[in-house]
């Protein structure tokens, strides 16, 4: 081989073909590619330190620290308690509506004594009854102030657009009238029960004479208590038969719907009261 003096072949290897040789002599290496690799830095060198990033996007609606998550849950709140206050007026006043029916219809029952008319033709039925509070106190009167609940609970016609210092005004007149009118049920059927009932009885025993009237006999029973002693209940009143059991019955039913009353109506009261809390908060 000549050798070109101007040239000088650097790196130069000549690996093993094994044994393929040409012309009688070894075959030359063949000069190996170098490649140019660029200078790195030292700092692309170093390994770069991992800092790991959370995305809290999604779970941020979750956080009780949200300034809005305070202000969605007393909305939800107020709107739970005057959705609550709302239904408690329609119960209130379906249960009102039906303890009026049923005080009126004791308290007519009580002018028919053992269901016959002819007492009340003759005009033989105590005051008491004749009073009629079942029907106009605990009747009517309850009647017309369950009739304004009810209109207020299903916000119903001119009801639907009030604003809240309306329907407490309502609610206070509502409540007043139906604790007025139980108010008076209840008192007259205390005093009726403590008086007695009115029918004939002999007064023989009173004045030593043998004659029958009408009147209160156990009224002027001071020493004993009709209520307890049920022997006097057949044995003082002598018309209308059973006229101390058809009493106590009726009038013992008035005082027990009248005290019901009463408490539905501090119920309303107070339901009303949180509802108009509710409002004036809300806004």
């Amino acid at each position: 081989m000549v050798q070109n003096p101007g040239l000088e072949i650097t790196n130069m290897k000549r690996p093993s073909l094994g044994g393929v040789t040409h012309g009688g002599g070894e075959t030359p290496e063949r000069p190996e590619r170098t490649t140019c690799i660029p200078a790195l830095q030292e700092s692309q060198l170093r390994p770069q330190e991992f800092k790991p990033t959370l995305n809290t996007e999604p779970f941020s609606r979750f956080s009780v620290s949200h300034p809005d998550s305070c202000h969605w849950k007393q909305d939800t709140v107020l709107s739970c308690v005057m959705a609550c206050s709302r239904t408690c007026s329609r119960i209130l006043g379906l249960s009102l509506g039906t303890t009026a029916l049923f005080a009126a219809v004791a308290n007519t029952l009580l002018l028919f004594p053992n269901w016959d008319v002819t007492y009340l033709l003759r005009g033989l039925i105590g005051r008491h009854a004749m009073l009629g509070s079942g029907l106009w106190g605990g009747g009517l009167m309850v009647l017309t102030a369950a009739t304004l609940i009810s209109l207020m609970g299903w916000r119903y016609g001119c009801f639907s657009k009030i604003g809240p210092c309306q329907r407490m005004l309502t609610a206070l007149l509502s409540s007043g009238l139906a604790l007025l009118g139980a108010l008076i049920c209840f008192i007259t059927s205390g005093v009726a029960l403590k008086d007695g009932p009115f029918c004939m009885f002999d007064v023989s025993p009173f004045n030593q004479t043998q004659a029958w009237k009408h009147g209160y006999p156990f009224k002027d029973l001071h020493n004993r208590n009709y209520l307890y002693d049920h022997s006097l209940w057949n044995s003082v009143c002598l018309e209308p038969s059973k006229a101390v059991v058809w009493h106590v019955c009726f009038f013992s039913t008035l005082l027990c719907i009248s005290l019901l009353q009463i408490l539905l109506v501090v119920i309303h009261f107070i339901n009303s009261f949180l509802g108009l809390f509710c409002s004036l908060c809300e806004k």
